[in-house]
């Protein structure tokens, strides 16, 4: 005899003494209460507070890694997030890389409405396969699978699980709790296990102001858990994510980069084991090639300048592109290989060029580190693979000059803007080293504008300017050198945007690779920069280089800002005033120096029509609280106000 379900048998004990509509509706209500159970994540449970300022909140978060040899890795992940609107999709982040060491073993998504019932399943053939080319990475040999999925409505929560199977162990991904701006977390669990002889570390950052616990830390598991952390908003100069939120770095001692077995406690014996099992044998050329680079060089013995000849051959010859070949994106092509073909990613050609370096006798080292615009230093005190671009580094002194090769038109050791100022590791034969890269000082980064423009009595202007640029603002600037006419005459249009009915009538660039300086020539005209009105005319003095932004006001900002790179500009321009006028009204000279900087403006009165405008401003580089934003943006707003400072003409 099947014995019913204690639920069914209670309800019998209540048909005896409930009336038979109750007992109706009990069974009516009976599929919807086993409905709910079923339900995933609804929205309703998400806590208030973990709603603001979202766009979407992070219900669960959990990686499992098992090291379970130098040999072995395998990684779970589910993660399951709520969407409140389209700004929230890219938090998503429900993807995967793999390779031929690397296998997905599984992945999957489900979708659910806001009440946590599920509208779509997602298997693993329905995830879109793609190739992961970027341009400077050092993983260009992966591809990746990611959900691509268009909601019809707001809000929804995705649950996405994954396993990864690997034998390179040498990369242990970081874990960020938090890992998007505008992102709440209701809860993300790392749980890792390793074997006590592979030599596990670990190192923790940021985790004071967040509520985050470490669950279990002995010499074969750590185990953390972070609980309930609000979303952030993303504020004007706030150093990097990764510099203010918090994460864990892991590495091994003992580990494998796809194939190749692998121990280093430092960097130095990173560096040694770099060289010796990556790097050796990718640099033979051909007895022709080198024989045409001692030609090229003929009796110079100067290797700077020996290095400088072969640098600008490498350029002339190839080209950059990603490439998928070798170990993982860490081996470079062979050198033959670029020499022949004419082209090579980020590895190969800085790989080349030590080979023709080496044909002339010049030594040279391959240079690994974390290319970006915002600069991020490679930890020195802590050995992990952490890099994504490479570079080349060539003795010079006591230091070293560095080579960006996988640019055409770069001058000979310039780095600005992506490869500046940060910590790198230069792999030699004798063991890694952390040096920093070229520093570009604040009053380096210069801007030299000198010109002249005149009014007329209808208030038209017409005028020439130079600009000269250098250090870091030289690598914005070259370029302007190669656009096509429109997009040279879109650019000054919108970088002169303070002069309305703008004209360009003569363009001419002086590009000085051996002084690094860019000059931009310009002669320019205007209709109604003068604005009349009765018997006079106003017009704002500073017609060339007007800061007219402003800085965002952030009421309680949360974190530091940062000044990433100082600036230094000056300008001198003379100006002639319309015959028939006089002056009414001249700003007045200003100068303010704080911690932040220094700006100062000038006018020197020649006679009744000539004066000469002077203006400089220096920017200083550096790291500040957030307390002192208000008095940097207050120091802003001050630049702005006399930057469009006004002389007023009367008509005589």
């Amino acid at each position: 005899m099947l014995k019913l379900p204690i639920f069914f048998l209670f309800l019998g004990k209540l048909h005896a003494i409930m009336n038979k509509q109750f007992l109706l509706l009990s069974f009516l209500l009976l599929p919807l209460f086993l409905s709910a159970q079923k339900n995933q994540y609804p929205t309703i449970l998400i806590a208030d507070s973990l709603k603001q300022n979202a766009n979407a909140v992070l219900r669960l978060n959990q990686f499992d890694i098992v090291i379970s040899s130098q040999r072995e890795m395998n990684i779970k992940q589910k993660r399951v997030i709520t969407v409140f609107n389209e700004k929230g999709i890219s938090s998503i982040d429900a993807y995967e890389n793999y390779d031929k060491h690397t296998t997905i073993q599984n992945i999957e998504a489900s979708i659910f409405d806001s009440f946590g019932k599920e509208i779509k399943k997602i298997k693993k053939k329905d995830f879109k396969d793609q190739c992961a080319i970027d341009g400077s990475t050092l993983f260009s040999d992966s591809r990746f699978v990611f959900l691509s999925y268009t909601p019809t409505q707001y809000p929804f929560t995705v649950i996405f699980e994954s396993e990864v199977k690997t034998s390179t162990t040498a990369y242990i991904p970081e874990w960020f709790p938090l890992d998007h701006y505008l992102l709440s977390v209701e809860k993300s669990i790392l749980n890792v296990n390793y074997p006590d002889n592979l030599g596990f570390k670990k190192m923790e950052f940021n985790f004071s102001n967040f509520s985050i616990q470490k669950n279990i830390d002995t010499s074969t598991q750590i185990s953390y858990t972070a609980s309930n952390i609000l979303a952030q908003k993303e504020e004007d100069y706030s150093p990097i994510f990764s510099n203010i939120f918090p994460k864990v770095m892991m590495s091994t001692t003992f580990f494998n980069l796809e194939g190749i077995d692998g121990n280093a406690r430092d960097w130095k014996e990173y560096g040694q084991w770099f060289s010796d099992k990556i790097l050796t044998g990718t640099i033979e050329l051909s007895p022709e090639t080198k024989m045409r680079m001692q030609a090229l060089v003929g009796d110079e013995k100067d290797p700077i300048k020996k290095a400088k000849l072969i640098y600008e051959y490498m350029q002339e010859k190839s080209r950059y592109v990603s490439i998928q070949v070798g170990i993982g994106g860490f081996k470079p092509m062979m050198a033959n290989d670029v020499d022949r073909l004419g082209y090579g990613d980020c590895k190969a050609l800085s790989n080349y060029t030590r080979a023709l370096l080496n044909a002339v006798d010049v030594p040279s080292y391959y240079t690994e580190l974390y290319g970006d615009r915002n600069i991020k230093d490679i930890r020195s005190d802590f050995c992990s693979l952490q890099g994504n671009h490479v570079i080349l580094a060539i003795p010079k002194a006591d230091n070293y000059l560095f080579l960006e090769c996988t640019s055409q038109d770069n001058p000979f050791g310039y780095q600005a803007n992506f490869t500046d100022n940060r910590d790198v590791v230069v792999m030699k034969p004798g063991g890694g080293e952390i040096v920093k890269t070229k520093f570009y000082p604040d009053k380096g980064n210069a801007q030299v504008n000198t010109g002249n423009y005149t009014l007329d009595e209808n208030g038209v202007l017409s005028g020439a300017i130079s600009i000269v640029s250098e250090g870091s603002i030289y690598g914005y600037k070259y370029p302007i050198e190669k656009y096509q006419p429109t997009e040279k005459e879109a650019y000054y249009k919108e970088f002169w945007d303070n002069i309305n009915n703008l004209k360009i009538s003569k363009t001419s660039f002086v590009n000085d690779k051996e002084k690094i300086n860019f000059t931009e020539k310009l002669a320019i005209s205007a209709d109604n920069y003068g604005k009349l009105s009765t018997n006079k005319m106003i017009f704002v003095v500073n017609a060339f280089n007007q800061y007219n932004g402003s800085v965002k006001r952030i009421r309680n900002r949360k974190t530091p800002f940062e000044i990433q790179r100082g600036f230094y500009n000056t300008d001198e321009i003379a100006i002639v005033l319309p015959s028939g006028f006089t002056i009414e009204s001249l700003p007045q000279n200003s100068e303010i120096i704080n911690k932040f900087g220094e700006y100062k403006t000038e006018i020197i009165k020649n006679n009744t029509s000539n004066l000469v405008y002077k203006r400089s401003i220096y920017i200083k580089k550096g790291l500040y609280k957030n307390t002192e934003y208000d008095e940097y943006r207050l120091f802003m707003d001050q630049v702005s106000r006399n930057d469009n400072a006004k002389i007023i003409l009367t008509k005589i």
